[in-house]
This record gives structure tokens, C-alpha cells and sequence, in this order.
């Protein structure tokens, strides 16, 4: 059988491991070149495809497809496009299987989160449709941690061990001050609909602070968090609040909502931190700071856990395995076996249970005042920072993170416009 090419993308939000995954699907794919010729990296993730702008990774070099493992960020371009139905867009996936014809690709692994998993979903029901085969494999990545089935997503860990060590640290600073001066500090994290990340905020709890987290899970009631937070500073003299971008009143409307929409038409957000902030400076009168996580939360290799660096790529491999023994439209997962001592190994789910699928915090991992987290949801996250993998250092200090060639593939089509 002729050997056919590998089309590889990132999609959404890139994390502080995506590209370990990277690593090691082109790794992998590169140790079985009789039934895989050549990787493909979409640039831009699937908007690659459609342009037909496809990045040659046969011209990096070993070193530099290693150094992909320590590298943030996604070596290749992400972006946020969501394919439609096929009934609703059917020139995308004709044009998708023009291209996959044109540069003979058979195989497919889209690394994202939830929205990529509905879109692998599609291209493996298309290849059925269409009637030109593509195994389409989904690899998991969100540092929101909400896919279904596996135990985790790669991405979160490292997101979950720099929230926890950023509140910390900067809790200790409030203490520091607290007597004459700020009382209050509030740190904003991601999660739209899932409070793992600021799950992880409160794991500073274990270490003296006090801590109320506000969960997307849980409405928001105000009198009872301005109590909450009074009663703590006066037992402690500070204060810390960890706040969910996805917070938001009993009638679902976001504490940050800014009444503007993002590509996939979900409300923009970003601005809870201020507004937790003033509402308790306009309630008790105590200094604050605050402090947005954003892009930093993701960003941070240089705070990466070991354990998630390790899943990221493992991940990575198994897709190409998966798609070597000839599996199609599935997305390897993480099975936790054992939490103490902390094994895992890898698994499997059907891209159709997962695709458009958000898994919430569990109620039980909330405790029951809805502004903590119990000591279940403790035993959950703390194997999940446990480590660390630290990237090389360069003479002058700086992280010696690779940037790519990115040699583009000739193209041989005529030119689509999205």
C-alpha cells in the first residue's frame, strides 16, 4: 500500500503543551514512514486546509521538532473557525477533500478542544459521504478541562499549576500588607461554562489562605459573597477571590459580559475581577488589587506541570498509533487508574460522545456554601500540577523556546476564499 500524508492542526485557544502534542504526532508519524510519507501542519489550523496552506514539517529539523515539547504557544497558528453542517456548508468539505486528494492525505489530527472535536467528527463523517477515505483523530487539548470521558485535558494541568502558585504568591504579598493597606485581592481565570481553573485557585486554602472561589456552576448571590468575604477578613485580616470569567447571576447573564460576541457567537468576556473588586470596595470599604490571568494562565511553560507535559505528548503518540491500527473518529483519552500513588494510562472515545459535549465540575468537588472546594476535588487536581518540566535557559536568561521554518507545500489548486 502506498504510503499517504498526514494533515496535523491546532485550533482554539493554544495552551502551554499543545505543541508537545505536536511533537509527538510528528515524531511518531516520522518512525513509520512506510504507511506515513509526510506531516502536513495546516497553518492557522483548518483554515490551512481551506487555503490550501499547508506547512512542509519534513524541512525542520529532530532538534527542532523536540524543542517543540518546551515550547508555548502553537508552533503552527491556531485559529477559531468552526466548520458548519455538511448540509448547511457543503462547499468547505468539498473543498477539504479537494485538498486532502491533491496532497494525497489520509489521515487527520485536529488538536483542540471541544469545537475541534465536533469538527474532526464531521471530516470523518465526510470521508464516508464524500467517498474519499480520511481517518480523522481528535487530540485532546483545553486548558477549560471540560472534554468529556477522559479524565483530563491536556493543557489544564499546566494552567491549574500556575493559577494555584500565582494566587499563592500573591496572597502572601496581601498578608504581607494587609494591616495598613490592601485587604482584598481578586484574580480573574478562564473557564466560560467550567470552573476547573479556578478550582485550582482554591488549593491556596491548604496553605493558610483565605480563599472564596466563584464558579460558573454556581449563581452568583452577592449578599451572601459580601458576608463571606467580611467574615474572612475579619477572622484573617485579607482576603483573596478567585473569579470565573464564566461567573454570573441567577438570571445567566456573565458578571463580565461585555454585550459583544466572539467568533463562534458566544459572549465576549473579561472584566470580572473589577467588578468583584468594586462591589466590595463600595460594600466594606477595603483596599483591593486585582489581577486578569489571561493570556499569562496559558502561556506559562516556564511553570508547566511535568504530568501534563507528559500527557500532552503521550496523547500525541497514541493518535498516530490509533490511526495506524486503523481507528477513525475517536480521540484517545487519559484513565486515571489510581490517584495516590497517581497512575494513568491512555484509553479511547468516540469523537460522536464528544463532540459538543462540556463537562462541568462535579457538585460534589463544591462545598456546600457554593464558595470552595472540597477534599475530593483537592485529590483530583493536586496530581495533575505535581512536577515540573522546565524549559531550557539560554546565557542571557531568556527560555530558548524554537520558533519553526514553516516552509509552505507548493499548492496545486486554485485559490479558495473563506
Amino acid at each position: 500500500m502506498t504510503a499517504k500524508n498526514a494533515f496535523y492542526a491546532q485550533s482554539g485557544g493554544v495552551t502551554a503543551v499543545i505543541n508537545a502534542s505536536a511533537c509527538g504526532v510528528i515524531e511518531t508519524a516520522r518512525q513509520h514512514k512506510d504507511k506515513i510519507a509526510n506531516v502536513y501542519a495546516g497553518r492557522n489550523g483548518i483554515i490551512g486546509a481551506l487555503t490550501e496552506d499547508l506547512i512542509d514539517t519534513s524541512q525542520e529539523s529532530s532538534a527542532d521538532i523536540a524543542a517543540l515539547k518546551h515550547t508555548p504557544s502553537g508552533g503552527f497558528g491556531s485559529c477559531r473557525y468552526k466548520l458548519k453542517s455538511l448540509e448547511a456548508n457543503k462547499r468547505e468539505y468539498e473543498r477539504l477533500i479537494e485538498v486532502f486528494k491533491a496532497h494525497n492525505i489520509g489521515y487527520f489530527f485536529y488538536n483542540g478542544g471541544g469545537d475541534s472535536a465536533d469538527t474532526c467528527f464531521k471530516i470523518s463523517q465526510l470521508s464516508e459521504k464524500m467517498g474519499y477515505p480520511v481517518q480523522a483523530i481528535h487530540v485532546p487539548k483545553t486548558v477549560d478541562n471540560d472534554l468529556p470521558i477522559t479524565d483530563n485535558c491536556p493543557g489544564f494541568g499546566s494552567v491549574a499549576k500556575y493559577i494555584a502558585v500565582s494566587t499563592l504568591e500573591a496572597s502572601f504579598d496581601v498578608r504581607s500588607m494587609a494591616a495598613t493597606s490592601t485587604k482584598i485581592f481578586v484574580i480573574e481565570v478562564m473557564g466560560r461554562h467550567a470552573g476547573w481553573i479556578a478550582a485550582a485557585g482554591g488549593l491556596v486554602e491548604d496553605n493558610g489562605i483565605p480563599v472564596v472561589v466563584l464558579f460558573p456552576e454556581v449563581e452568583f448571590d452577592k449578599e451572601r459573597f459580601l458576608v463571606t468575604v467580611k467574615t474572612k477578613v475579619e477572622q484573617h485580616g485579607f482576603c483573596t477571590v478567585v473569579v470565573s470569567e464564566g461567573c454570573h447571576w441567577p438570571d445567566g447573564k456573565f458578571l463580565a459580559e461585555q454585550g459583544t460576541r466572539d467568533a463562534f457567537g458566544h459572549a465576549q468576556l473579561g472584566g470580572a475581577a473589577p467588578v468583584v473588586a468594586n462591589m466590595i470596595k463600595e460594600a466594606h470599604g477595603y483596599k483591593f488589587h486585582w489581577a486578569v490571568a489571561d493570556y499569562l494562565q496559558r502561556a506559562a511553560r516556564h511553570l508547566a506541570s511535568a504530568s501534563d507535559v507528559e500527557q500532552a505528548y503521550a496523547l500525541g503518540v497514541a493518535a498516530v498509533q490509533k490511526a495506524l491500527e486503523g481507528k477513525n473518529s475517536i480521540m484517545p483519552t487519559v484513565v486515571r487508574e489510581s490517584t495516590s500513588p497517581y497512575r494513568w494510562s491512555i484509553g479511547e472515545a468516540s469523537l460522536s460522545e464528544v463532540a459538543n459535549v462540556e463537562k462541568m465540575m462535579p457538585m460534589e468537588f463544591i462545598t456546600e456554601d457554593g464558595f470552595g472546594i472540597t477534599q475530593g476535588c483537592k485529590d483530583y487536581l493536586y496530581p495533575l500540577i505535581k512536577g515540573e518540566a522546565y524549559p531550557p535557559y539560554k546565557d542571557n536568561g531568556m527560555p530558548d523556546y524554537v520558533t519553526l521554518k514553516l516552509a509552505g507545500v507548493p499548492k496545486k489548486l486554485t485559490e479558495f476564499k473563506l
